[in-house]
């Protein structure tokens, strides 16, 4: 019932909604105002994940919006193989992809790392020359390791992206990033949907890369339930 109630509350606020349609309308939004994308579409339990992420691949090329977003793809939700083809038809369309963990025959993909993993700083270590999704943890001890993973990535040549909403580790990423002389564009702040909008817009105005992570699809208020709840 709590998780019901959650998804209902999110649905709407947090979630660009259950459809394609809806994802392209808020990315459409959000690149006007400056922005990039990062998608997140969860199908629904009984669809077939691989055939909706690739109509959304398609479509978001097709709407000239591609080159500023970027596509989220869960490994374990689509399997080693149907990653491999939804990443190779993304990449066809100017589409970057991140995923969830590293897949070692994608080498053009970003990786999401958590930095409350045990392995976090490791991970960084082996990727600083990669795309990085860089995550805030909960706790003073995830947000110890944020910071050793960011000095860890800031200081390596591959692309940061940064997914924080807390301010002290939003003003420590601008600081390593100036310590480090890394370009403007070399890395980014990944915000989450419809949460900090004012920070975002502060960001913007700054001259700060801002991606904003967009939820969709039917499945897409159930996850973040999950996650409010700490169970994802």
């Amino acid at each position: 019932m709590v998780g019901r109630a959650l998804a209902g509350l999110l649905a709407g606020r947090v979630v660009a909604g259950p459809r394609i349609d809806d994802a392209l309308r808020v990315a459409g939004e959000l690149v006007a105002a400056g922005c990039r994308v990062a998608l997140e579409h969860e199908p629904a339990g009984d669809a077939d994940p691989e055939a909706e992420l690739a109509e959304l691949i398609g479509r978001v090329h097709a709407a000239g919006l591609a080159s500023e977003c970027e596509l989220t793809l869960g490994v374990d939700r689509l399997g080693t193989e149907a990653v491999r083809r939804l990443a190779a038809r993304a990449e066809n369309a100017g589409l970057s992809v991140v995923l969830d963990e590293q897949v070692a025959d994608v080498p053009g993909a970003g990786v999401v790392v958590a930095a409350g993993r045990p392995d976090a700083e490791a991970r960084c270590r082996e990727l600083a020359n990669r795309r990085v999704r860089l995550l805030q943890g909960r706790g003073a001890a995830a947000d110890l390791a944020f910071v050793r993973c960011l000095n860890v990535l800031m200081a390596g040549t591959g692309r940061l992206e940064i997914a924080a909403t807390d301010p002290r580790l939003i003003a420590i990423a601008g600081e390593r990033a100036a310590w480090n002389g890394r370009a403007h564009d070399s890395w980014e702040h990944v915000m989450p949907y419809g949460i900090s909008t004012v920070e975002q817009h502060r960001l913007v105005a700054a001259g700060a890369v801002v991606r904003v992570a967009v939820p969709s699809g039917p499945g897409a208020a159930a996850v973040l339930a999950r996650r409010v709840g700490g169970r994802a």
